[in-house]
């Protein structure tokens, strides 16, 4: 028999991939090789966690094709490490798949290949795909658990960008005996010369009376770089020249300047990536944790650049908000439904617009500072209005045409030929070229160092490309993977609309502004030309809001 071998490495532990990948590979051959079958092919998946499914590893989705290929050139699959395989229930999703186009799964700890009709089968597998869970969560204890130790006894600095006013100073030698024997060293943070004193000013600005606002606008009028700008490589996806209230007020609420050290201020927090299909997996999302389960240091760790007393007062001052009796506020006016709330932007900063009530009519409304403006080099008026009625009276025509009977044809090929060009695919073919060429990069290197070219040049070269590579892979990851929708579900969704014209004309606000999310729009505004460029992606859950011919007055779109 001819077989394909499948392996998977996580470079999250720096284990090296070239290692990992032929102690597995060995271990499979030595279970096929005595019964005379060989290994012809092989897929490994490199830094890919085992909580992905299947579907989502590049290397094994492709896998999971040449499964349904007759012509694949192999009769069955082996697995050199289950625990890095399947994870979880994932054996239990995945076998099926190996049963129905009749394909083999060879594992060591069954001595040979998967019986379908074998329980006893089945628990070995679903017990060392709990034994990987298991084993992930381990890890994931022990090392929270020793990093909030370290924070709070030790104070150590545990990794990250320093907060701003800060930078990194060598702390000394890593206490680890073989990470120290590997050159690698604690740091500390020490005060910035530089924008340190613009920390200390901002606090004692906003103690003095002066507003988060008002500090953000003399910040960027003085020509003082913002922390995005100050420190560009940490912040490439960020391109703000001008000081926003959101980084003066963290600034103003970060406990590390008053010199102890402070862990778990946020957590990574696995969301399921499609509520309608859990087999599709997680994705990670950073979250911010309560602020009781911060960790702070027992003792100060740097130096502090404001003190406690200092730090104490801005909080207080930050939490009075609403009730401070020196800021006279205006009555809210009552809660007003607007339609394209959160759909519409400006076409000249790409922010979203506001609902803005004037002259007895919804309007939406773009404001922009002047200082905002200049240092982004944008030609932006401080305010740019446009009127909800008149978007309306021009929109609901355009979606009851796109989406009417005689133009269905146009519409879904038009959604169906999206699903091939949407941007996700040209962040896929982006990512996959970078890696390619960091690959490339890498193998040059190597031959450089083996030619006797300075060791730490081409160590410092590596490293480089290395971050490239991960940050490249990262985005693949976030990417990939992604179903789109069928053709099947687009037509479905499609057809259920045909009465979308009818339903748009007599819905109310609040329920027309839910069906113009479910249609998934995009409105951007161009105030030059004063053109609105109109953009829906449908969610495979219209069907549900919007059924077909149902206009009867009970029905959600009906009154």
């Amino acid at each position: 028999m001819r077989f394909a071998f499948y392996g998977r490495v996580s470079t999250e532990d720096h284990q090296d991939p070239e290692a990992s990948r032929n102690w597995q590979f060995t271990r499979a051959r030595g279970l096929i090789e005595p019964a005379g079958h060989e290994i012809v092919t092989e897929y490994f998946d490199i830094g890919t966690s085992r909580s992905l499914p299947w579907k989502r590893r590049p290397r094994a989705a492709q896998l999971l094709a040449a499964l349904r290929d007759p012509r694949r050139g192999f009769e069955g699959v082996v697995i050199g490490e289950p625990q890095r395989a399947f994870y979880g229930n994932q054996f239990g999703l995945t076998f099926p798949l190996f049963e129905h186009f009749d394909v083999q799964l060879w594992i060591p700890e069954v001595g040979g290949a998967v019986d379908p009709g074998s329980d006893a089968h089945d628990l070995v597998m679903a017990l060392y795909g709990g034994m990987s869970k298991g084993e992930r969560n381990r890890i994931k204890i022990r090392v929270r658990s020793a990093m909030s130790a370290q924070a709070a006894m030790e104070g150590r600095f545990l990794g990250g960008r320093p907060p701003y006013g800060y930078r990194l100073a060598d702390a000394g030698p890593h206490p680890n005996p073989g990470k120290a024997a590997d050159g690698k060293r604690l740091h500390r943070l020490e005060p910035d010369p530089s924008t340190g004193p613009v920390v200390q000013r901002i606090y004692r600005e906003f103690l003095g009376g002066a507003g988060i606002y008002a500090i953000a606008e003399g910040l960027t009028r003085d020509g003082i770089l913002s922390p995005s700008a100050t420190d560009p490589q940490r912040n490439p996806h960020r391109n703000v020249q001008a000081w926003g209230k959101s980084a003066v007020r963290v600034i103003l609420t970060n406990p590390r300047y008053t010199g102890r050290q402070v862990w778990n201020k946020q957590r990574k927090t696995e969301v399921l990536l499609d509520i309608e299909d859990v087999a599709m997996g997680h994705e990670t999302k950073m979250r911010w944790n309560p602020q009781q389960d911060w960790i702070y240091s027992a003792a100060p760790a740097h130096d502090g650049l404001v003190d406690d007393e200092t730090f104490q007062q801005v909080q207080t001052r930050i939490s009075a908000g609403a009730r401070r009796s020196d800021v006279e506020r205006k009555p809210r006016r009552s809660k007003r439904n607007y339609a394209l709330s959160g759909l519409l932007y400006c076409g000249l900063c790409e922010r979203r617009m506001v609902g803005s009530f004037n002259n007895g009519r919804n309007h939406y409304r773009c404001t922009y500072a002047a200082e905002y403006a200049d240092s982004e080099r944008l030609t932006h008026p401080r305010s740019v209005y446009l009127r909800e009625d008149k978007i309306i009276e021009l929109l609901d025509p355009w979606v009851g045409q796109a989406f009417s009977p005689e133009n269905m044809r146009e519409t879904l090929q038009a959604m169906a030929d999206s699903q091939h060009n949407g941007p996700d695919q040209y962040k896929v073919q982006a990512a996959r070229d970078k890696i390619t060429a960091c690959n490339n990069k890498l193998g040059r290197y190597r031959a450089a160092l083996e030619a006797g070219t300075d060791p730490a040049l081409v160590q410092q070269w590596i490293a480089e490309t290395q971050a490239e590579k991960a940050v490249a892979e990262s985005a693949l990851r976030a990417t990939d993977g992604r179903r789109g929708m069928t053709t099947d579900e687009i037509r479905t969704i499609v057809e259920a609309m045909s009465g979308i014209a009818a339903i748009l004309k007599a819905a109310h606000p609040a329920d027309k502004a839910e069906l113009y999310r479910e249609l998934g729009l995009r409105l951007t505004y161009e105030p030059g030309p004063r053109l609105i460029k109109a953009e829906a992606s449908p969610s495979r859950s219209c069907t549900k809001m919007c059924p077909r011919g149902d206009l009867n007055p009970h029905a959600l779109y009906g009154h």
